[in-house]
């Protein structure tokens, strides 16, 4: 059971509590550890995306990005909260872990023309990240709500030329991704 034994008689909350600032990942990667073992400890971390201390949310935040790489489903019951979160959260480290974990989750139409408008207003952020994050969810995005794929292009085209250089590196990442291969006309004979 490695870890996840150990850490049970302490609380998910307590655990990310701990860290020395903030931005600190502390003892994130243990606790999805501990989730990926037990699910049923997911809603314990979302419980502590709304805590007050920032650092727990941060944390809880790094928590559900990495759970949900693995398992994203483990967070479909929980769609609506987080999209709500989404619309109110004001740290950077909460929303970029969030734009990365958003696509990922199995959404329905509507949840994920929300998401997408919350993740546009999120390209003027001023945090280079924060924008850089919300470009990949915006990508994510598309394969809920195909809709979206033009409009999507457009916007990392335009980025991967203006933004900063992490911008504009993820930026035509994307775009290749989005847009498959490119074909080859055959040889001429």
């Amino acid at each position: 059971m490695g870890n996840a034994a150990r850490l049970k008689p302490e609380t998910v909350r307590s655990i990310l509590k701990s860290g020395s600032h903030r931005l600190d990942v502390g003892r994130a990667s243990e606790v999805a550890e501990m989730v990926l073992e037990t699910p049923r400890r997911l809603s314990a971390v979302i419980e502590c995306l709304f805590d007050e201390d920032a650092g727990v949310a941060n944390r809880a935040a790094d928590v559900l990005e990495k759970v949900t790489r693995e398992k994203p489903q483990q967070a479909a019951r929980w769609n609506d909260e987080l999209i709500g979160l989404m619309a109110e959260a004001d740290a950077n480290k909460l929303r970029w872990n969030l734009a990365l974990t958003i696509g990922r989750l199995p959404l329905t139409l509507v949840e994920a023309r929300r998401a997408a408008d919350i993740l546009r207003e999120w390209l003027d952020d001023k945090s280079s990240i924060v924008k850089t994050a919300a470009m990949q969810g915006l990508a994510d995005l598309t394969r809920h709500d195909p809709s979206l794929r033009a409009d999507v292009l457009d916007t990392l085209r335009i980025l991967s030329r203006s933004g900063t250089p992490a911008m504009r590196a993820r930026g035509r990442i994307l775009i290749r991704r989005m847009e498959g291969p490119l074909r080859r006309s055959p040889p001429e004979r």
